[in-house]
């Protein structure tokens, strides 16, 4: 086979693509993991504390994988998911991040094999898990520390930043 025959296949955003993914899993060859955490005291009515937070470096995008809540009430009594007094935010460049736009409870414990969500996120995306003081009406809560966790990967996204594409 002569080496004329595959100049058309060198450029070919389609076939450079397909040598740039795992071929076991699909990810990106360069692809990075995040995992960010914190455990803190609980916020009072009014204040919002970050429990964990990741900025995508400029020119890359990735994925939300996995998330985590953790309360010491929980810890103690896995029948307690409620969280009187607390809403769960995950967030996007400052916007809550669909489907999760407020938590009132634990929905993905913390070291209990989290379930997975895979939400993409754009480039450069700042993420955010911040839990919030909020009044409540039920009776007072026991809860004195609250953690999140941020789990997923980030890669370089070529359609944003690859010299090659920009061949003349």
């Amino acid at each position: 086979m002569s080496l004329n025959m595959l100049a058309p296949l060198r450029n070919n955003q389609i076939i450079e693509a397909h040598q740039a993914l795992c071929a076991s899993c699909g990810a990106p060859h360069d692809s990075q993991y995040f995992d960010e955490s914190s455990v803190v005291t609980v916020p009072r009515a009014g204040e919002t504390v970050t429990l964990a937070e990741f900025e995508l470096p400029p020119q890359y995008c990735g994925v939300l994988e996995y998330f985590a809540q953790f309360t010491d009430e929980y810890a103690r009594d896995n029948s307690l998911i409620e969280t009187p007094g607390i809403e769960w935010l995950i967030l996007a460049d400052g916007g809550p991040l669909f489907p999760y736009l407020t938590l009132k409870h634990i929905v993905n414990p913390w070291g209990n094999g989290a379930y997975p969500v895979a939400i993409r996120l754009q480039e450069n995306t700042v993420l955010k898990f911040v839990a919030r003081g909020v009044s409540s009406n039920s009776a007072q809560s026991t809860i004195t520390k609250v953690g999140g966790r941020l789990v997923g990967r980030f890669w370089f996204n070529s359609a944003q930043g690859d010299a090659g594409q920009r061949r003349y």
